[in-house]
């Protein structure tokens, strides 16, 4: 029996020390995976401390760029179009030409229009010295006229003391009746002549009152202004530089550096004043819009430095930046349908405002962009 009962007694002792070991891992094991929870907490708490509070991120961030919009300031068929879609252009490279037919002929018969109108002020210059010339042949009319009319007068005169005197010897005989129906006659004929005389010095008044009209309205003219400085020839001169400009405007150029974006246009094609031929994308002068939360902008001000990913390029490139403003409302606020929150079923929706941010332009020129590519936005708001 003793024999038997000290291979029990052995064969117990292992098995409680593995019991005792297994306990004592157990314990390391809790305390490793209490300690990788602490060490995770801190973890997450010196990042949330010193890394995420001094950053705002959002992935609600899209490239834009100010696009410019090609119109044809003046109508006209297409006669040529010298630009395909993706194509880059330099500022004033000819994108379209338009038939230039009309606006040639338009500026002949403006050149004509101004030379005619030229010719006419020169005439009426020329006319202004003719007029004065009529002014003093007019006045010396006027000054012969008056002297009649005082020579008329005088002989009336003349006439009318020698009829008085015959008709004054005629009762006594001395004058015969020949001599007082002469004297009558005379009397008539100057009196006659008179009238004449004055009727001729109102003609001649009335001529003079008449040349000073006309050379007063030509005066009107040309006065105070040489033939550079005539209204009706620099009228003439701006309809001639107008369809000039719009024979220059035939030739359609690109207004921006930029890649040339949903061209619609084609050769024939006739097209008014201000329709849209293509859209010409400024990519090197791209810009972020990135749409924080309401909450999210406590921190954000003007200047404050912004990194930048685009999902283009996965992560691979960082781009740098800075904050450069907020637009002045959010996008709810200038929807077309506006959100009508004045309703009994109203629920809270958090609002997202734009923020714009510049691009550095080196970076954009190494790792181009494309206007409404995805970015990841991160601001430092510590700074």
């Amino acid at each position: 029996m003793n024999a038997v009962a000290k291979p029990d007694t052995f064969v117990e002792a292992p098995a409680a020390e593995t019991n005792a070991g297994a306990k004592t891992k157990r314990k390391q094991l809790l305390f490793g995976l209490a300690g990788g929870v602490a060490a995770i907490l801190a973890g997450g708490f010196a990042y949330q401390t010193l890394v995420a509070s001094r950053l705002v991120t959002t992935n609600d961030a899209y490239v834009g760029a100010d696009v410019a919009q090609v119109t044809p300031l003046v109508g006209g068929p297409i006669a040529q179009v010298l630009v395909q879609d993706t194509q880059q252009v330099k500022r004033g490279d000819v994108l379209v030409r338009l038939d230039d037919t009309d606006a040639r002929l338009a500026l002949a018969r403006a050149e004509a229009d101004l030379a005619a109108t030229e010719r006419r002020v020169r005439g009426i210059v020329a006319t202004d010295s003719e007029l004065k010339s009529q002014i003093a042949a007019r006045t010396a009319d006027q000054a012969q006229a008056a002297a009649r009319v005082a020579s008329a007068r005088a002989d009336l005169e003349k006439a009318r003391i020698d009829l008085g005197r015959r008709q004054a010897l005629a009762g006594s005989g001395s004058v015969s009746g020949d001599e007082l129906t002469a004297a009558q006659t005379a009397f008539n004929t100057a009196s006659a002549n008179l009238k004449a005389a004055e009727a001729a010095q109102a003609l001649a008044v009335a001529n003079r009152a008449s040349a000073d009209s006309a050379h007063q309205a030509n005066n009107v003219l040309i006065q105070d202004a040489d033939l550079d400085q005539n209204p009706q020839v620099l009228a003439a001169r701006a309809a001639r530089d107008q369809a000039r400009v719009d024979l220059e405007r035939t030739i359609i150029r690109a207004p921006i550096d930029g890649v040339v974006s949903r061209r619609q246009v084609q050769v024939g094609q006739r097209v008014p004043a201000g329709y849209t031929l293509m859209w010409v994308v400024p990519v090197q002068q791209a810009y972020v819009d990135a749409n924080f939360k309401e909450g999210q902008l406590a921190k954000v001000r003007p200047g404050q430095p912004v990194s930048l990913d685009a999902d283009l390029y996965g992560g691979k490139v960082t781009y740098h930046g800075h904050v450069v403003g907020f637009s002045g409302g959010t996008g709810a606020a200038f929807a077309i349908v506006p959100a009508q929150n004045a309703t009994g079923n109203w629920i809270k929706v958090v609002q997202r405002l734009p923020v714009r941010i510049a691009l550095d332009p080196q970076e954009l020129a190494a790792h181009p962009l494309r206007v409404g590519l995805s970015m990841n936005v991160d601001v430092d708001v510590s700074k």
